[in-house]
């Protein structure tokens, strides 16, 4: 594991730019994938797309929840060789991700119409996000096994077989798209399932990767469900749980407030979801650089953690500034919430009185500020302690 001996910033780049580039390029297709279906069905199955994204979002946020909880508490455990405890944890991790993957099947696919409803769809949009739904919430199980497998990857050393389990999704999904819209005419169940097959492609390449683990040894016999290391582990993925689950709420809030004031406005309801769904879509670029740097640092710094080696971590801290990565699940809390929460729903429902539907655009700019003062501050007091640390005899 290429954590001792060599430079903080090559170490975090070894494990970093894999995963960006894996996480830019599903943005990507992402946005390809508005393109496609803004052609073959216009901005009404883009407005679809929009109100089944915050349950897609959930279903990522719980693979997230277990894999870099169990990423972290492998990367922790290793450090303090201790080995045994590092296998409970990665295995409970991909246990609870498949059981929960398909409780959520089932419960998505019973409460599929009111939970669009929730989510901000409008008598027009109904129908098309039914149709989409549908299908959508069938890779449930294979995007939340393998977003929790990816986290469990990178960890073992192995950032570039998590890029390729994301990459073929992605490329597949891109190709998929056009065929299945335009040339089979399947319309929007056809983007529908071009999703769901890339997602299962992207299973099948993380299953495969399960007996060649680099770090440990697991078999069978490994896989039981412990409270013991449940406890563990969800706590240490539960700020990037958390954070997802903002963009869930943010998303639904917003979804609701423009249909409202949209109504109002010469765009109708349709158009200001169609358009807020693709705008979210762009901004993930921005944020999966964020967060593959951050991913890249997740090994690094818990690793260290676990070991003792506060200069290290504090390296680590300098060249990438995130608190998911080593036990810090409060701090990472709060600065999950903050712009999600927060600061952008109450912003984007006061400033709409003022502004109109201008003032939803207006209340992300100014709640990305306040979050990064927010941000600062922690930051500063953080250093603080690990320089602390550092000097304690």
């Amino acid at each position: 594991m290429k954590l001792l001996g060599v430079p903080v910033s090559k170490t975090i780049l070894f494990y970093a730019v894999p995963s960006v580039v894996s996480l830019v390029v599903n943005g990507l297709y992402n946005i390809v994938d508005q393109i496609f279906i803004g052609w073959g069905i216009g901005y009404i199955g883009n407005s679809a797309t929009n109100v089944i994204f915050p349950l897609t979002v959930f279903a990522a946020a719980l693979g997230v929840l277990f894999g870099d909880g169990a990423a972290t508490y492998l990367s922790l455990k290793l450090g303090r060789n201790e080995k045994e405890d590092a296998k409970k944890g990665v295995t409970n991790g991909i246990l609870l991700s498949v059981i929960c993957g398909i409780l959520l099947l089932i419960l998505s696919a019973v409460f599929l119409e009111p939970i669009e409803i929730l989510f901000g769809a409008t008598e027009a949009v109904l129908p098309y996000g039914m149709a989409y739904g549908r299908i959508i919430v069938l890779g449930f199980p294979f995007v939340l096994i393998s977003t929790t497998l990816c986290s469990i990857i990178r960890a073992d050393g192995s950032p570039k077989a998590a890029m390729a389990s994301l990459l073929a999704g992605a490329v597949w999904n891109t190709i998929m798209d056009p065929i299945a819209i335009f040339v089979l005419g399947w319309g929007i169940e056809g983007a529908a399932i071009a999703t769901v097959s890339g997602q299962i492609l992207s299973f099948l390449v993380t299953i495969a990767y399960l007996g060649r683990f680099k770090l440990l040894t697991i078999t069978k016999a490994d896989y039981k469900l412990k409270f013991k290391y449940i406890r563990s582990i969800t706590p240490l993925g539960i700020s990037g749980f958390i954070n997802q689950m903002a963009i869930v709420v943010m998303t639904a809030a917003l979804n609701n407030i423009l249909v409202v004031y949209g109504e109002n406005s010469v765009y109708g309801s349709e158009i200001p979801l169609a358009v807020t769904g693709i705008v979210l879509k762009v901004n993930q670029i921005l944020l999966f650089i964020i967060v593959g740097i951050a991913s890249g640092a997740q090994p690094l710094i818990s690793y260290n953690y676990g070991l003792g080696n506060y200069q290290r971590v504090r390296q680590g801290f300098r060249f990438c500034i995130t608190w998911a990565t080593i036990e810090k699940p409060v701090k990472a809390l709060i600065l999950s919430l903050s712009r999600q929460i927060v600061f952008l729903i109450p912003l984007a429902m006061w400033l709409p009185t003022f502004l109109g539907i201008d003032g939803i655009l207006w209340a992300g700019p100014a709640a990305d500020a306040l979050a990064f003062i927010l941000a600062v501050i922690i930051i500063v007091y953080e250093m603080k302690l690990l320089k602390a640390k550092e000097v304690k005899p």
